[in-house]
């Protein structure tokens, strides 16, 4: 891939099929540039291991150090999502590309985009039998309008923990 020309979903997929590089893709967004090669590697080899950097050994950070130096940084880079440059590493405005692909829907939930399209939906529905009065009395406007907001923001709040928890690079499965 070349940092030039625009990225097909194919290399997007190949670049992210492996565990390691999304767990460096995920770093380098969340770690402070530019990231020092050894800083990758601890901090891959902590996810790997379902440890704080501070508990990894030193044969954990040894073999994620070596496999990250000898293949996965090239492909990174070689995709123009990374510089590295004497073992230091820092993003390109490429890797904000990656952030959708690393976005996953299990197979058991709605798609967010057809949730919020059917509670707008109600939403509307609820806004309509306002305007011609079919509402109980009892319910004032400020009380609908306080049921919607509160719809909307405990829905955010759950696609926003759930998008959180799903998101590729933060399983833990083993694939080097």
């Amino acid at each position: 891939m070349n940092t030039t020309q625009q990225t097909s979903q194919g290399d997007v997929f190949s670049l992210l099929s492996n565990q390691r590089r999304r767990y460096a893709v995920r770093a380098c967004q969340q770690l402070e540039p530019p990231i020092e090669l050894g800083e990758l590697a601890e901090y891959i080899a902590a996810q790997e291991c379902d440890k704080s950097v501070s508990a990894i050994t030193a044969e954990e950070r040894r073999r994620v150090y070596t496999s990250l130096q000898q293949v996965h940084v090239e492909k990174l880079e070689d995709a123009g999502v990374i510089e590295c440059e004497r073992k230091t590493i820092e993003p390109t405005e490429k890797l904000e590309e990656l952030e959708f692909y690393l976005e996953v829907v299990p197979g058991n939930e709605i798609p967010w985009a057809e949730y919020y399209l059917g509670l707008s939906g109600m939403t509307a529905a609820l806004v309509a039998s306002a305007w011609f009065g079919v509402y109980p009395d009892a319910v004032t406007g400020y009380m609908w309008a306080s049921l919607v907001v509160a719809l909307f923001a405990v829905s955010a709040g759950i696609h926003y923990f759930q998008t959180k928890r799903n998101r590729l690079g933060t399983e833990l499965v083993g694939d080097e």
